[in-house]
């Protein structure tokens, strides 16, 4: 029979003890600090809020694609962005919204199960019927018909305001193969009908409904969500599958190929600072020469330089191959 630690009996730490080993495997309770989480798997901040600037990584990006990201914001174009993962295509949104101030990030994530119809606004009709089926209660009043209408991430980057928001369109090819072409007639207008609203009686002209932003709401005038600054979209592709002409020719494209030394340097420079990247020269090496040979993402070093940081034995076998395991490798 296996002896079970009592539940009150802890092992608490001495400062010997506060090393990069947070778990030994040796079966003792101890009181133990858990470290800090590396700056892209932090979850301290608020949701919906913009981070301090002086948590926000530096994004780095050559000349070339910034050329391409200023073409697609002068046009009010949205940005089709492809390449390996781990090439920062996502980041790119936070980045852009960062240095232009334009608020949090409005991100839809897409999956096989994704519709625009979602991503525009969600309707709770049976929430609304059995509210309206409760009994009158003469001190609360009714919620109306915008409690129970909430904008998706699409609807709320096309609400009016003075300045774009920042719409993340993340992983569009693994979405329904019409979905593309579902999304450009929304992208060419820039509006959308809320049928739930526009029937509404002329007196109820004017509905606050609650947007993807927490304990926001918008005004929807007779139904019409139209925007007046056409919000900065950028769209994400692995290259699962093709877009259709159609879709394609209203995009920007920029591709992020693999960053080379010097910018891999640079990246670990702006997430980690130049203290990691001082004791970070094999680990470069080492990730240069397994990426030559079958496909690496960029965060898998910076999750080995994170780890050497922090007090890891990384050597070219055991923990690091651990880390920078291949990600197109059989089995």
């Amino acid at each position: 029979m296996t002896h079970q630690p009592e539940a009150d009996t802890f092992t608490t730490a001495t400062s010997e003890d506060a090393d990069w080993q947070i778990f030994r495997g040796d079966g003792h309770r101890r009181v133990t600090p858990i470290p800090e989480a590396p700056p892209w798997r932090s979850f301290a901040g608020t949701r919906g809020s913009d981070p301090p600037a002086a948590e926000v990584p530096r994004y780095v990006i050559g000349r070339a694609e910034a050329d391409v990201v200023n073409a697609a914001l002068h046009l009010r174009r949205p940005l089709l962005v492809t390449g390996h993962p781990g090439t920062g295509k996502s980041s790119l949104a936070a980045a852009i919204a960062h240095e232009l101030g334009l608020g949090p990030v409005l991100r839809w994530p897409v999956n096989s199960r994704s519709t625009l119809q979602g991503a525009l606004y969600r309707y709770d009709a049976i929430g609304r019927l059995q509210e309206s089926n409760l009994p009158e209660d003469g001190e609360k009043t009714r919620p109306d018909i915008g409690s129970f209408l909430r904008l998706g991430p699409v609807g709320t980057a096309l609400v009016p305001a003075s300045r774009p928001r920042v719409l993340l369109v993340d992983e569009l090819d693994k979405g329904d193969v019409d979905l593309p072409n579902d999304l450009l007639t929304v992208f060419e207008e820039g509006s959308f009908e809320i049928p739930e609203l526009s029937r509404l009686p002329e007196e109820q002209a004017d509905v606050d409904v609650l947007t993807s932003d927490p304990h926001q709401r918008a005004r929807v005038v007779r139904g019409m969500v139209q925007c007046t600054e056409f919000p900065v979209v950028v769209i994400t592709s692995n290259g699962e599958r093709d877009f259709p002409p159609a879709f394609r020719r209203r995009c920007v494209p920029l591709h992020l190929g693999d960053p080379d030394e010097a910018r891999l340097r640079e990246i670990i420079t702006g997430h980690l600072g130049p203290e990691a990247l001082a004791d970070a020269g094999d680990l470069v090496q080492a990730f240069l020469a397994q990426r030559a040979m079958g496909e690496l993402a960029t965060d898998q070093l910076l999750n080995a330089v994170f780890l050497r940081h922090g007090g890891a034995r990384l050597e070219a076998g055991g923990l690091l191959n651990t880390v920078l395991h291949r990600l197109n490798a059989d089995g």
